[in-house]
């Protein structure tokens, strides 16, 4: 089965290198645009691999209907979720990346019934695993390039909420419960559908603030660079992730 790869960013900085980088597929004089569902899937080929990337919408609710449409409608059998996000484990910086190895919803709970914060009533899972292979080549590809030399990456969870996180006191809890390593606003949700659906996905955060309360304002200085940051990276995972027709 030949292999397409989704990309989702939440916000129109997130695709925007991306689209950029986009070519048609063989045979065809421009990438392929498809309206659907609020949003625009735009179909091509970078560094030689079938992708479609799509602006979701932030929030988990907007997060997760792209990402079982890309599964269900556009055939997609890899997901990449690209993006900015709030720091959280000790010594992540601004520009410094976040490479999935599970992702939760922060604002889950149902601790009322008895579960844990967190943790999804009856669901089997709540902390939805990363493809191992697609997070160990994107920490490879980080290693090997010159341009991201200055900057740090850590393999760590992703914790999701429908929430702005720029307050000390709820990052600390959010630390104290789940130990991410960064907080957004999406990546759990596109987990989530990956998870339901058997699709292998990996999610890419860009350090824009540092999820306190400096962060609103660090992160309107911040979102563009970062966002463009992580949008490189996905691009060399593709290049370098041989994901075989």
């Amino acid at each position: 089965m030949p292999k397409k790869i989704g990309i989702i960013g939440a916000m129109g900085i997130e695709v925007k290198f991306l689209l950029s980088q986009l070519e048609p597929e063989p045979g065809e004089s421009s990438p392929r645009k498809t309206a659907a569902g609020g949003m625009s899937f735009a179909e091509g080929r970078i560094s030689g691999v079938s992708v479609v990337i799509v602006q979701s919408g932030v929030g988990k609710v907007n997060a997760a209907l792209c990402a079982q449409r890309l599964i269900i409608q556009f055939n997609v059998t890899h997901i990449i979720n690209t993006g900015i996000a709030g720091a959280v484990a000790h010594g992540l910086n601004v520009f410094d990346f976040v490479v999935s190895t599970d992702a939760l919803y922060h604002d889950m709970d149902a601790s009322g019934f008895g579960y844990k914060a967190g943790e999804i009533p009856q669901m089997e899972c709540s902390d939805f695993p990363a493809d191992r292979a697609m997070a160990e080549a994107a920490q490879s590809v980080f290693e090997s390039l010159p341009e991201f030399h200055n900057h740090s990456l850590v393999l760590g969870r992703i914790a999701s909420g429908d929430q702005f996180i720029s307050s000390t006191d709820a990052k600390a809890r959010i630390a104290r419960l789940f130990a991410p390593a960064c907080v957004e606003m999406e990546g759990a949700a596109v987990a989530h559908a990956c998870y339901v659906n058997g699709i292998p996905f990996v999610i890419i955060r860009c350090i824009s603030d540092t999820a306190d309360d400096g962060g609103e304002a660090m992160y309107s200085f911040n979102e563009e660079e970062a966002a463009a940051l992580s949008g490189r990276l996905a691009v060399s995972l593709l290049g370098r992730f041989k994901i075989s027709n």
